[in-house]
């Protein structure tokens, strides 16, 4: 007799998932994420796209484990579910938010100027290896930091660097490595190319879609410009002031735009200018 396959629990899934920041008098208004409801399946991308304020970033933060923390700023689940990796997001404990984190990459926004001024490039990538295992061997950790240095296409002879000789589209990318050298099994990038020379913005992107290509990890990529998403994914969920207002294939999304803010997008795309919105940030 043959055994069912166990099912795969996608890699998120939210329904009627509602967020706030921490105040006095919680009330409906102070709601940052507004009945959101989303499954990303296991080794797929999802791109979020919305504007200044959307709740975008809310979202991705608790997805990567930095919601619920007790932290001042720290945004908590309101009201509905959250599942990531199959763990519940709503009162995590501590100690399975640790291992929730090992398994996902977290690329925060400007993440290249939040390296650590005081270690080299090598240093930066191999410092979620040492926060895992202090005594992991130094050899090994030296090949897997310079493979993933080579993977976002950057020169090995970078690995020596500070970051302030970095440029920045080269600190974003080193941040990428540094996100995804314990080769997690979700991967969320935050704006990944928030003020990054608009040269160097394709080869970002670029990078993710190819990695996750090759690694075969889930991916959620948040932008406020829709005309990255082709990039990396034709898979897209617009949200405009915490609620979802467009979900699916993007053309298909613009196609048939229901809601002033997608109706917007879907103009910007004809008229070959969809990239207004390139310096905001949720």
């Amino acid at each position: 007799m043959t055994k069912s396959a166990v099912p795969v629990p996608p890699a998120i899934f939210a329904s009627d998932l509602s967020m706030r920041y921490p105040s006095r008098r919680p009330a409906s208004e102070d709601l940052v994420v507004n009945g959101v409801s989303l499954t990303l399946a296991q080794g797929e991308i999802l791109a979020v796209v919305g504007e200044t304020g959307s709740g975008k970033s809310t979202l991705a933060a608790a997805v990567a484990g930095a919601a619920e923390t007790g932290e001042p700023r720290s945004p908590i689940i309101h009201g509905g579910a959250l599942r990531v990796l199959g763990y519940s997001m709503k009162g995590i404990s501590d100690r399975k938010r640790d291992l929730l984190t090992l398994r996902v990459g977290y690329l925060a926004q400007d993440a290249g100027s939040r390296l650590s001024a005081r270690l080299t490039v090598a240093e930066n990538v191999a410092a979620p290896i040492y926060a895992r295992d202090r005594r992991f061997n130094q050899r090994d950790a030296g090949e897997a930091v310079a493979t993933m240095v080579d993977s976002v296409r950057l020169p090995l002879g970078i690995l020596g660097r500070y970051p302030h000789e970095l440029s920045r589209g080269q600190a974003q990318r080193v941040a990428m490595a540094q996100a995804l050298i314990l080769e997690p099994a979700l991967f969320v990038a935050d704006d990944p190319t928030s003020g990054i020379d608009p040269t160097v913005r394709g080869a970002i992107l670029d990078v993710i879609r190819e990695l996750q290509a090759e690694r075969q990890f889930s991916a959620l990529v948040v932008t406020t410009d829709p005309g990255e998403v082709r990039r990396v994914t034709d898979q897209v969920l617009v949200m405009h002031r915490g609620t979802v207002v467009g979900k699916g294939q993007i053309d298909h999304v613009l196609d048939t735009a229901r809601h002033p803010y997608v109706e917007g997008l879907a103009k910007a795309r004809d008229l070959g200018i969809i990239a207004t919105t390139r310096n905001l940030s949720a």
